[in-house]
């Protein structure tokens, strides 16, 4: 973790609005909002976002809006907007009856425009992009005025009439505001408040041709939803001079206030949406649902539960600044959260041949093992034991090196819920060598629930019955980029940036048959090899597919 990160206890947001308010309040309730613009999916840093609105609206028994930043046409899409409400619910942040759309205030924001127009605060400018940029100046030189500037409202209304009418090209003119082209702050420099765009929108179609700027929309939307505290990340702290300028000139009442926290990153992981689009769009990842992606569809198609994201942004805490945290410590969460609840299944993701030479030919049984040794509650299932079994191939060594407790040839080990097994003969295949079957021996005195004297063995290993196994292909994923920082936009190629060996598909496993009654996104412990979660993309009935979670073994804070 880096950067400062506050603990939820010493929450800096709560503890700021609490004195602000209390030095001077609203005449209304508490309203906080999330403003995604629909053009893309959302990710863990959008969770953090998400969480910290609803958060400080909860804690003053307030309002949590859902409010669309729809105002580019060339951009967004129905499906994102349907995608972002699926899985803010899935989260548990349901904003209920408060959805909201900015392109249903087209007309307010069009009138706000029109009056700074009327009082001299706003003008058309016939700049070219490129003059726009150049006249703006940099961080060290004042911008210059527009030679458009002080044009006359009467003329500036007229042309921003035929903005809107459509009867100007894109790109020929933009509304910008008159405030200060040598302000020190960039975004206080005649910023463009409109621009033409001549594209169907998904909600208002062809009914508008002017779109208004985030900057310019964004407090004008908060202050006709009467939000009171608009929560940005940090990034957006520059702006709020600019937000605050447009609700004072607009004569608004009670203003809402802007407020910053810290943006969240992860390591080995990219939330820049940009990046995301470029790695979905270069067929790098299984598209926005890849279980390597950090969006929400992606970390909840590969098994995280909402509980665990939860749990993992109210242990980061309040975060001032932008931070990035080991995504160790979301695993973390996640372990937690599905230790006492998870039941168990047998799976042989290698399998390698078990004939066990002394148990009768054609006879099977079933053997009762518990789901979850942490958690009596949830029961115990039956497994079918029979002759001809697999185990995993990692689990033999023919030449076993010092520590090694599992099977070798003349070593007995336990077979888990079943009899100890003893490796008698071992069969290769004569044209490569490859071990291909283990001929064993079982001791019938040693069925697991038994009580018997001076019978011990160090290694405890799964099986599968071979007649009874389930088939299954089981993805392993590792973290998709190779270094632990974002990447940087400086021309690297994404071939150069993702791991090769961030995916691992393992087809034809074989899984005892309670994976059969596993149903789509429902979490299990493979024994010895992680929380696997049923992948409701690939998986088909009768062949299901699995997900790995994470591994069993915990690396955030070993300390603990």
């Amino acid at each position: 973790m880096s950067n400062e990160i506050v603990n939820d206890t010493d929450h800096f947001l709560f503890k700021l609005i609490c004195g602000e308010l209390e030095a001077s309040g609203f005449g209304r309730g508490m309203r906080t909002r999330f403003p995604p613009e629909p053009n893309g999916y959302l990710h863990i840093g959008s969770a953090y976002a998400i969480h910290s609105n609803y958060e400080i609206a909860r804690r003053f028994g307030g309002q949590f809006h859902l409010r669309f930043d729809d105002t580019n046409p060339l951009k967004e899409d129905i499906e994102y907007v349907r995608a972002i409400i699926e899985d803010i619910k899935w989260l548990g942040y349901d904003p209920g009856e408060h959805i909201y759309y900015g392109s249903d205030y087209s007309d307010d924001i069009y009138r706000a425009a029109v009056k700074l127009i009327e009082r001299g605060k706003a003008y058309v400018c016939e700049l070219t992009p490129e003059e726009v940029t150049e006249y703006r100046g940099t961080l060290t030189e004042p911008g210059r005025n527009s030679p458009y500037r002080d044009r006359p409202a009467g003329e500036n209304l007229a042309l921003f009439a035929a903005m809107k009418k459509g009867e100007r090209p894109a790109g020929s003119m933009v509304l910008r505001a008159k405030i200060d082209m040598a302000s020190p702050n960039m975004n206080m420099r005649d910023p463009v408040l409109y621009r033409i765009i001549h594209a169907e929108h998904y909600r208002t179609g062809r009914d508008w041709c002017v779109y208004p700027m985030y900057d310019f929309a964004h407090p004008i939307q908060d202050a006709i939803e009467g939000i009171t505290y608009s929560l940005c990340s940090i990034e957006f702290k520059d702006h709020r001079p600019l937000y605050e300028w447009v609700l004072r000139e607009l004569d608004i009442p009670e203003p809402p206030r802007q407020r910053e926290f810290g943006r969240l990153s992860l390591t080995g992981v990219v939330t820049s949406k940009r990046f995301l689009r470029q790695l979905v769009e270069g067929g790098y990842v299984d598209g926005w649902d890849d279980p390597r992606l950090p969006t929400i569809k992606g970390l909840r198609r590969r098994g995280f539960t909402p509980e665990s994201i939860r749990r993992f942004i109210e242990e980061i805490g309040s975060i001032r600044t932008q931070s990035t945290v080991d995504i160790s410590m979301l695993e973390h969460s996640l372990r937690q959260d599905l230790k006492d609840r998870t039941s168990g299944i047998m799976a042989v993701l290698r399998p390698l041949k078990v004939v066990i030479a002394n148990y009768p030919e054609g006879g099977s049984e079933l053997l009762t093992v518990e789901n979850n040794s942490g958690n009596e509650a949830l029961g115990r299932r039956e497994v079918p034991f029979a002759k001809v079994i697999y185990i995993e191939r990692d689990d033999f060594a023919e030449h076993p090196p010092k520590g090694f407790h599992r099977l070798s040839p003349g070593a007995e080990v336990r077979l888990k819920g079943a009899y100890f097994i003893k490796c008698e003969e071992v069969v290769k295949d004569p044209a490569t060598g490859e071990v291909t079957e283990l001929r064993c021996t079982y001791d019938p005195q040693t069925k697991s629930g038994t009580c018997f004297a001076g019978r011990k063995v160090k290694g405890t290993i799964h099986w599968v019955s071979a007649e009874h196994a389930v088939r299954a292909d089981v993805r392993l994923y590792e973290k998709l980029l190779l270094k632990e920082e974002q990447p940087k936009d400086d021309g690297e190629s994404w071939e150069s940036l993702v791991n090769p060996d961030s995916l691992l598909l393992l087809k034809d496993c074989l899984l005892e048959p309670a994976a059969r009654l596993v149903r789509p996104e429902e979490k299990v412990q493979f024994f010895r090899h992680g929380y696997f979660s049923a992948d409701p993309k690939y998986g088909a009935e009768g062949r299901p597919a699995f997900n790995r979670i994470v591994p069993l073994k915990d690396t955030w804070n070993k300390s603990q």
